[in-house]
């Protein structure tokens, strides 16, 4: 069976950093793309990043420049940088696998983890 685990997430004050991590296993890791995704309380689930390739990514034009996607397939592990973060960001940010479809789009993604919860602080 497929499985995501998220972890990283945490407190941070506005201007700080958080990395997070997605492991995977149960898929071949190498032939999905690896999204992130974040929801805010009473709001929908929003794209943040996807990667393919290690020179292959998308982002959405709120991280555009503060956070950065990469993947280590040797580790089956997908990671989010997130530098200079503001009130905004905060979310229950998800990592999902996709093989088809349009990356922006959470209804490309088969599989999903838990969640990581990220609270950005004033």
């Amino acid at each position: 069976q497929v499985q995501l685990v998220e972890s990283g997430g945490g407190l941070v004050q506005a201007g700080g950093s958080l990395r997070l991590s997605c492991a995977a296993s149960g898929l071949t890791f190498s032939v999905n793309v690896m999204g992130w995704f974040r929801q805010a309380p009473g709001k929908e689930r929003e794209f943040v990043a996807a990667i393919r390739h290690s020179d292959d990514t998308w982002y959405a034009d709120s991280v555009k420049g503060r956070f950065t996607i990469d993947r280590d397939n040797a580790k089956k592990t997908v990671y989010l940088q997130m530098n200079s973060l503001k009130r905004e960001d905060t979310a229950v940010y998800y990592c999902g696998a996709s093989l088809t479809g349009s990356v922006l789009v959470a209804v490309s993604y088969r599989y999903w983890g838990q969640g990581t919860q990220v609270t950005v602080s004033s």
